[in-house]
């Protein structure tokens, strides 16, 4: 099988394509399901936009080897190909915490590097597990100035929950981390002496403790922001 990891003896991982269309479905609910649990979201797809991502060869899934779903990602690309990100990630709740969310990451990173080597490779996320991934592929946070200007991209935040906040602040502050892994630092890194780099461990406590002074001061905002607009309308 082409681009297919077998990991262990239960788990098939690999190049999604027009053989995993029945799939489209579950993802898409699983996402959104996902992303109702945890309060915020990762951006609504269809099973149409899915099963395209599956027919251009940008999307990475994860089946057991007996034909179950267990995970999957996509690739998206922006500004002619100078920022790809690898978005969607999600794995079915029976699986969760077996590594295979770090599994799918690697191979849709490998993906991304091999269709896109120039390409800085981007995320967004409000998940500490998916920083950590993140982290352990060589990514680090970055501020969301440095992400595409492109409209398109922030499109896909408009799903979220949580979107008022980003529009709001003017794409300047939202409660995502803004993450970027960037070939032309990592070829500098390798050809100079080794520098400290981003220590997600050492880091992660100081991390939850700003997300969550920041999810205060920003929702604050926002229920300030509704009551005035509330009162205006009342005073109209």
């Amino acid at each position: 099988m082409k681009n297919t990891d077998i990991v262990g003896s239960k788990f098939i991982i690999q190049t999604a394509n027009e053989d995993h269309f029945h799939f489209a479905e579950t993802i898409c609910a699983e996402m959104e399901e996902s992303a109702k649990k945890r309060g915020t979201g990762i951006a609504k797809r269809s099973p149409v936009y899915i099963m395209e991502k599956m027919v251009e060869g940008k999307a990475i899934i994860a089946t057991t080897t007996t034909g179950e779903w267990v995970g999957f990602c996509y690739i998206e690309t922006w500004e002619h190909g100078k920022f790809v990100a690898n978005s969607g990630l999600i794995v079915h709740p029976d699986f969760r915490n077996s590594g295979m969310a770090k599994a799918i990451k690697q191979k849709a990173f490998e993906l991304s590097r091999k269709k896109y080597p120039d390409a800085k490779i981007i995320g967004i996320t409000t998940s500490l597990p998916v920083m950590k991934i993140n982290s352990d592929l060589g990514y680090e946070p970055v501020t969301f100035s440095e992400l595409p200007a492109d409209d398109a991209f922030w499109k896909g935040c408009a799903s979220c929950v949580n979107y008022d906040v980003l529009t709001r602040t003017g794409r300047k502050h939202c409660l995502c981390t803004g993450m970027m892994y960037n070939p032309e630092e990592h070829k500098k890194t390798e050809s100079e002496p080794e520098k400290d780099s981003w220590d997600f461990l050492k880091e992660s406590s100081l991390y939850e403790r700003w997300m969550r002074i920041k999810q205060r001061i920003l929702l604050r905002r926002e229920e300030r922001s509704k009551k005035k607009n509330a009162g205006a309308v009342l005073v109209h």
